[in-house]
């Protein structure tokens, strides 16, 4: 039980912290509404709070092995080592963050593909967003972050000082871009993700859910053309169409039949109809 104590310690200070600081923001703009917010959010709430803890907590001793399988294999970033020692530290912290970010954004992305998105779909099941929505993913989804959102930094061998810091910024960024606020940040929106225009990707739409896939700036989506402005679609519902589950439900998404069957060509099926 002993593996568990230090990855159940990290993930209540990350909880409570998060939630001290959201949940008074929450107060401070829902005030009176709070209550009614806190009803509507309860059973997704539960559901991303218990996945939280099993990707966190019990997962975390397995996660950690393809996370040094990834240091030892990459271990020839120390070719690139001296390059960024030779750098102001602040530079190094831009520099990781940047190819972050990137990543993040692509790897995003991918999640929307036909194959990966039966892992993907549970992030995007919730109809009532939190600022938990950002832990509200399957394992496996937790797993191919874990293997692909640091393995680059680490192949050009940035310090891992620098990526833990960026990796801060990052995950508070996640955080804020969850929660239930319809804020574009105004002039600021412009160069960082909003929660309006991350609330936009999570739409019950799924050709608007195919934008704003990055996580803190708007650069990769406006770089890469998959950038829609959040202004016209405030508040909108939020949500896939197969629905919100319980935990069961979620972990069991990806393995249903429908996700591994091949759909067929809309027009062979009208050709078949005809016939």
């Amino acid at each position: 039980m002993e593996i568990f104590y230090e990855p159940l310690r990290s993930t209540l200070n990350l909880l409570l912290l998060a939630g001290f600081f959201f949940g008074s923001l929450a107060l401070l703009v829902k005030r009176t509404g709070l209550l009614d917010a806190m009803i509507r959010t309860r059973k997704e709430f539960t559901t991303n709070l218990s996945l939280a803890l099993i990707n966190l907590v019990l997962l975390a001793p397995l996660l950690a092995l393809p996370s040094g399988a990834i240091r030892e294999t990459l271990g020839m970033g120390a070719l690139f080592a001296p390059f960024w020692e030779s750098l102001p530290a602040p530079l190094t912290v831009l520099a990781a963050f940047l190819l972050y970010d990137f990543v993040v954004y692509w790897r995003h992305r991918f999640e929307h593909s036909p194959l990966l998105w039966r892992i993907h779909a549970t992030h995007h099941a919730d109809t009532a967003l939190s600022w938990l929505s950002v832990q509200r993913k399957h394992p496996l989804s937790k797993l191919l972050s874990v293997c692909v959102d640091i393995s680059l930094l680490l192949l050009l061998g940035l310090p891992e000082w620098s990526i833990g810091l960026a990796g801060l910024v990052i995950a508070f960024w996640g955080f804020f871009v969850h929660c239930d606020v319809p804020w574009t940040l105004g002039i600021f929106g412009k160069v960082l993700l909003s929660p309006a225009a991350h609330r936009l990707h999570h739409i019950r739409d799924e050709e608007l859910m195919g934008t704003n896939y990055g996580n803190t700036l708007t650069l990769w989506d406006k770089m890469f053309g998959s950038y829609c402005d959040p202004t016209p679609y405030l508040n909108c519902e939020t949500g896939i169409a197969e629905g919100t589950r319980n935990l069961g439900g979620e972990l069991l998404r990806p393995f249903e039949k429908r996700y591994w069957t091949r759909r067929k060509d809309p027009a062979a099926e009208e050709t078949e109809a005809a016939a």
